[in-house]
């Protein structure tokens, strides 16, 4: 039942950028709409009153100043990453791009490394040898334990579960 939550836990998890994307979309867009009715309201309120607002208008200038400059210093960043990237050879140019799967690959060889060990310490080992089909099956819930097995689904669901996302 863990390893089914966990797997479900990876595929929604892989598909969460596209949702918070989604969310910031929808609250960048929320805030623009209220952006406009702020300065709406205060030139009219300008135009009844005079220029006692004109601070207010400059604070909300100088916050939108502030995110577009937060914003193109995130594009410029990403822009050099890509020229380095250009300019690096091609093994530093697949090994960066390989770093989270190589660590999951990692894992995954240890889990599998762990359980091999583990069968062959049971079946093989002196007075142990002897096992029963109801051994072996009880002993092969130690080797694969739920918490193993939900780890493992996680991982499986976070990397395949991404590709459906991205599609959508």
């Amino acid at each position: 039942m863990l390893s089914l939550i966990s797997t479900l836990g990876g595929l929604l998890v892989s598909g969460l950028p596209k949702l918070l994307e989604f969310f910031q979309n929808k609250a960048d867009q929320s805030h623009e709409i209220a952006l406009a009715r702020l300065q709406n309201e205060m030139q009219l309120q300008l135009a009844a009153q005079g220029f006692a607002a004109q601070q207010r208008i400059e604070e909300i200038r100088t916050d939108q100043v502030a995110m577009e400059s937060e914003a193109k210093m995130t594009e410029a960043a990403l822009k050099h990453d890509e020229k380095v990237m250009e300019k690096a050879s091609k093994w530093a140019v697949n090994y960066v791009a390989t770093v989270r799967p190589t660590v999951t690959y990692i894992f995954v060889l240890e889990l599998v490394l762990i359980n091999i060990g583990l069968a062959w310490f049971l079946l093989f080992k002196e007075g142990l040898g002897t096992l029963s089909v109801d051994d072996f099956i009880r002993a092969s819930d130690l080797i694969f334990s739920s918490d193993e097995m939900a780890m493992l689904g996680g991982i499986v669901g976070f990397w395949f579960g991404s590709r459906g996302w991205s599609r959508k």
